[in-house]
């Protein structure tokens, strides 16, 4: 009798329990700090996804971040200047908590708009 309990109680240890992936979760946030809602994904869900789309022109800029739960993992991203957008996944805990990791600037645009504001400001005298 104890040799067999000692076996269940065996198999119990060594068996692997099925991990379900927690994810930060929102809906078209203008901010990161609205997306730090943790979400417990389904069964099919393998991928943390973040969405970010950015848009920037003179004083009109925003921001627009969503973030949940995927089956699939859909990375891809463009930025043109003085626009971005990209879909990052990654597969861990908790791992969606940067609004844009995968968004880089376009340093040539950004000069260029400091350059052009200097020219602005230098002739409106």
């Amino acid at each position: 009798m104890k040799a067999l309990l000692l076996a269940v109680l065996a198999a119990v240890l060594c068996v692997e329990r099925a991990h379900t992936l927690v994810c930060f979760s929102c809906k078209d946030a203008s901010t990161n700090w609205a997306c730090l809602t943790p979400v417990k994904c389904g069964e099919d869900d393998n991928h943390c996804v973040t969405t970010y789309v950015g848009v920037g022109l003179g004083s009109k800029s925003g921001q627009s971040i969503s973030k949940g739960c995927s089956p699939i993992c859909p990375s891809a991203g463009i930025n043109i200047g003085i626009a971005a957008a990209s879909v990052y996944c990654c597969d861990s805990f908790l791992c969606n908590i940067s609004g844009s990791s995968s968004v880089k600037a376009s340093y040539t645009i950004l000069a260029l708009g400091v350059l052009v504001s200097f020219i602005y400001v230098l002739r409106a005298r």
